[in-house]
């Protein structure tokens, strides 16, 4: 009896993954990407009709893994596993975002504060607010999910965000939402309230450094659109 066959993808595993290691991930596409890793959750089956299929669901690579488990599982081939596989790579994509900016003066690394908070949830399908808390050296000392909301719409108090700070022994706070449509336009609601929010804090002795509006398509500064 002759030996039966490789499957035809087994080569294409092992040149991808070479490619991966000597030239890095640049060198890969977005679907083979996301084939080396489905592979850890599909050790013996071609994935490249799989990342094919995710890409063409949700339209990029950071999409991919930034989307909602529930919505992964939708796609046929997408078991807990793989699943699994995506959602860590986004956690370890998190987790090296935001150690760059945990316990140092944010406004020094501000690049760094927006990359993190538009990897985390620039790509979200409903409404987050987040609040960086600083010290009096305008370093981060927690970084907390207030609220969540629908497609549209987060309600966030001032007296509590104000509050939270002060538990916090916060003296600045940044303020931080998505914009599930995927353009961070403030609206007139989002500026009335980052000012509700940056009285309440005057009063009290926070201050309202920013509010950054994070989306697929970039990024506002209410403070540097002059809003605040």
């Amino acid at each position: 009896m002759s030996p039966p066959e490789k499957p035809h993808y087994a080569g294409h595993r092992r040149r991808l993954r070479a490619r991966f290691l000597e030239a890095g991930a640049d060198a890969l596409a977005d679907y083979e990407l996301l084939e080396m890793l489905l592979f850890m959750a599909h050790p013996r089956a071609d994935v490249k009709p799989l990342a094919k299929a995710l890409l063409q669901r949700f339209g990029g690579f950071a999409e991919v893994i930034s989307a909602e488990p529930a919505r992964l599982a939708e796609v046929k081939g997408m078991g807990a596993a793989a699943v699994a596989a995506l959602k860590t790579a986004q956690a370890a994509a998190l987790r090296l975002l935001r150690d760059e900016v945990m316990e140092r003066p944010i406004l020094a690394s501000w690049d760094k504060v927006v990359a993190y908070c538009r990897a985390s949830m620039g790509y979200g399908s409903t409404e987050r607010f987040r609040i960086l808390f600083l010290n009096r050296k305008n370093v981060l000392i927690a970084d907390e999910i207030q609220q969540q909301g629908t497609v549209d719409h987060t309600p966030l108090y001032p007296r509590e965000v104000v509050k939270r700070a002060l538990e916090l022994g916060a003296s600045a706070i940044v303020l931080v939402h998505n914009h599930p449509s995927g353009d961070p336009t403030p609206s007139q609601a989002d500026i009335e309230m980052t000012r509700q929010v940056r009285d309440a804090g005057k009063a009290m002795g926070v201050t309202l450094h920013d509010h950054l509006i994070v989306a697929r398509d970039g990024y506002a500064s209410l403070k540097s659109l002059g809003l605040i």
